[in-house]
C-alpha cells in the first residue's frame, strides 16, 4: 500500500462519487476507479458499495477512512516539522555558558530574543566552565558555548569569537582603606590580601590577576580560593580580603561589599562565542544571527559591557 493510495481512497470516501474525486485529484475516472479496486484487492475486502445510483463506504471502509486521515495527518505534520528544522524555526538548540553570564545582559537578551523569534525551538542550557564547553563542542554535546577567554586560544576543532568586553572590578569589604575610592589600580592593591578562585577551576580569571599583578610590580597574595563568584564576594563582606571579578557580577548585592573601578587599561575580561567549526544548519545560523544583532560582533568591535 502506498500513500497515494490513501490519498485516492479518501478523495472518493470524501465525495462518495467517482467523477467529482477524479476531478478532484486531476486524474480521468478509470485510472482512478482501478486504484481503488487495487486497493481492495490488497486488503481483501470491499471499501465500496457501488451501483449506477450511489457510492457507499463498507464498514470496513469507514474503518480504513479514520485510520487514513490519521496517517495522512500524520504525514502532513511530519513534513511541515521537517521544513520548520531545516529553517531553523524547530528543533532542539544545546546551549553552554560560563557562571558569570545569567549576571550580563547580554545572555538573558539573547535567549528572549531568540525565544521570541523561533517559539518551537527548544533550548537545552548548561552551566559550564570555558574548558569544559570546548571538550563538549568536540564531542557534539553542545552547539554553542558562551566562553570566557584572556588570551586562551581554542582547542583544534573549535571556532570561537570574541562578542563583548567585561572590565573587572575588585570587589572589597566597606570597612576597607579604599573604599570610598572612585576607581583604584592594581599598583595600588600590591599589599593586599586576594580571594580567588582555584587554578583548576576552568577559568582564567586566576592567570588574568596574577598577569596584572606582575604588570603592577608584584605576586597576588592569595589567602584564599573559592569555586564561585558568589562564595567570593561573601568571603569579602566577612572581611577575609578582596577580589577581583567581572564587573556584571556587581548585580550581587551583599551588606558590607563595595565593588570598585580599576583604572588599568587590561583589566577586562573577554567573552566570546564558539562553536565547532564542522556545525552548519539553519538552527545555529539563526541564534548566533540573534547574539550578533546584540552584541554588534557582525562586522562591528566587540562592545564593553
Amino acid at each position: 500500500m502506498e500513500l497515494r493510495h490513501l490519498r485516492y481512497f479518501l478523495a472518493v470516501a470524501d465525495e462518495l462519487n467517482f467523477t467529482r474525486a477524479a476531478a478532484r485529484l486531476h486524474i480521468g475516472q478509470p485510472p482512478l476507479s482501478m486504484q481503488i479496486r487495487d486497493l481492495e484487492d490488497e486488503l481483501g475486502v470491499r471499501l465500496f458499495e457501488r451501483n449506477a445510483r450511489r457510492v457507499a463506504l463498507t464498514p470496513a471502509g469507514k474503518c480504513l477512512q479514520e485510520h487514513a486521515q490519521r496517517i495522512m495527518a500524520s504525514v502532513q505534520e511530519a513534513v511541515a516539522q521537517t521544513q520548520r528544522v531545516a529553517r531553523g524555526e524547530a528543533g532542539e538548540l544545546r546551549v553552554g555558558f560560563t557562571s558569570s553570564l545569567p549576571f550580563t545582559d547580554l545572555l538573558p537578551d539573547a535567549l528572549h530574543a531568540y525565544r521570541k523569534r523561533y517559539p518551537a525551538v527548544r533550548l537545552q542550557l548548561r552551566e559550564m566552565f570555558t574548558p569544559d564547553q570546548f571538550g563538549a563542542l568536540g564531542r557534539d554535546e553542545l552547539d554553542v558555548g558562551f566562553v570566557r577567554l584572556q588570551g586562551t586560544r581554542a582547542p583544534e576543532g573549535v571556532r570561537i569569537r570574541e562578542i563583548a568586553r567585561n572590565p573587572l572590578r575588585v570587589v572589597v569589604n566597606v570597612a576597607h582603606r579604599l573604599a570610598s575610592a572612585g576607581s583604584v589600580s592594581f599598583a595600588d592593591l600590591h599589599d593586599e590580601d586576594f580571594i580567588a578562585f582555584p587554578a583548576d577551576v576552568g577559568t582564567d580569571l586566576p592567570a588574568v590577576l596574577r598577569g596584572l599583578c606582575r604588570q603592577a610590580g608584584f605576586e597576588p597574595r592569595i589567602v584564599q580560593v573559592a569555586r564561585e563568584a558568589t562564595t567570593q564576594i561573601g568571603l569579602v563582606a566577612a572581611g577575609l580580603g578582596i577580589a577581583v571579578l567581572p564587573a556584571p557580577l556587581e548585580t550581587v548585592r551583599m551588606p558590607r561589599v563595595r565593588y570598585l573601578a580599576l583604572t588599568d587599561p587590561e583589566a577586562e575580561f573577554r567573552l566570546a562565542v564558539a562553536t565547532a567549526e564542522s556545525a552548519q544548519g539553519a538552527l545555529l545560523a539563526g541564534f548566533l544571527a540573534v547574539v550578533d544583532e546584540l552584541s554588534g560582533a557582525d562586522g562591528q568591535a566587540p562592545k564593553k559591557r
